[in-house]
């Protein structure tokens, strides 16, 4: 199967370290300088379910911590700012992994995914019923039946069959290699 191009858009240091060592993978620590300490913690743990819960192939090499989102368009990459650079990639589509954005997105605000409209009405009748929002429930001890509801609709981001009202993607990869750049955009 040919090569599809992705794009990415990293810190200019991804750049640098591409060319240094002929590859680049994700680690925690770069969240945390990204988002702060104060904000870091609350998608990390998004993150580390997403890890925990990834495929296993493509494999993940043993220094990649989290994957690398890449974008399926051009128009779909996030804009450029100071400091950023977009990397044109051309690689495997095994490598691959799509994620529905729809789906990443409501996971990111520590929300149920629903597997019908069905299952969505009851969830929402539960939430009324104790006067919680799924945020809530999610991050404070006092709802341990909630969250762990919560937790177990998340694997519905890898069925295709459930949507949230849009089958956008994004991508993730393990790694970047250097042999894969096609184009830096500054």
């Amino acid at each position: 199967m040919p090569n599809i191009t992705v794009w990415t858009k990293q810190h200019e240091s991804v750049l640098e370290t591409l060319e240094r060592c002929g590859r680049y993978t994700a680690r925690r620590e770069f969240v945390k300088y990204d988002l702060g300490e104060e904000h870091a913690p609350l998608v990390l743990e998004v993150y580390d379910w997403l890890v925990q819960h990834l495929p296993p192939s493509p494999p993940r090499p043993e220094d990649a911590e989290l994957p690398v989102w890449v974008s399926f368009e051009r128009s779909a990459t996030m804009l450029k700012s100071p400091g950023t650079v977009i990397l044109e990639l051309s690689v495997d589509p095994g490598l691959v992994t799509g994620i529905n954005i729809a789906k990443w997105g409501a996971m990111l605000n520590y929300s149920y995914l629903p597997e019908s409209e069905r299952d969505a009405r009851e969830h929402r009748r539960l939430l009324e019923d104790y006067g919680v929002s799924d945020a809530r429930a999610f991050m404070t001890p006092f709802y341990p039946q909630i969250k762990r509801g919560i937790l177990s609709s998340w694997p519905r981001l890898f069925d295709d069959s459930v949507s949230l009202g849009s089958d956008a993607q994004y991508g993730l990869l393990w790694e970047v290699r250097k042999s894969w750049l096609v184009r830096v955009i500054q």
